[in-house]
């Protein structure tokens, strides 16, 4: 099989952004280690070092929607970010339902027999891969 592009996930929150990146023939996102927020310059210079390392072509950016599936502030900020990402890096970004994401990944670290302190650490991470994941079988990547 020939490799595909590699997409990038994000679930940007006010103090971390949670990775993920699609492998290289597009099966399944894996976890990247998280960016914690410092700037705006370091953040996205920690996103451009990633964009290049994985040779990014699109990236996939969590929408936090209400569970009514409304938008609220949080939307609003996305929406910003996303332009913002879209506009440095001239890469297509597309917003994808993030709602469920953060609780699945909670769920999914509880049940694990990891501690709340590590849980802390991945929970972000983890989140990233299921929007990713989600994206990709939705768009049948």
């Amino acid at each position: 099989m020939e490799p595909k592009p590699r997409i990038l996930g994000l679930d940007v929150g006010s103090k971390t952004i949670g990775l993920a990146v699609s492998d290289p023939l597009g099966i399944t996102a894996q976890g990247l280690n998280t960016i914690r927020r410092k700037n705006k310059r370091h953040d996205f210079e920690q996103l451009q070092r990633v964009i290049e390392q994985f040779e990014i072509s699109e990236i996939v950016v969590g929408l936090p929607l209400r569970m009514s599936g409304m938008e609220g502030t949080q939307s609003e900020k996305m929406r910003a970010f996303a332009v913002e990402v879209e506009r440095r890096f001239s890469l297509p970004v597309h917003l994808w339902d993030e709602r469920l994401t953060s609780a699945e990944a909670n769920r999914v670290l509880r049940d694990s027999e990891m501690s709340i302190k590590r849980r802390g650490e991945v929970v972000d991470r983890l989140a990233a891969v299921l929007i990713l994941q989600s994206w990709m079988t939705a768009k049948n990547f």
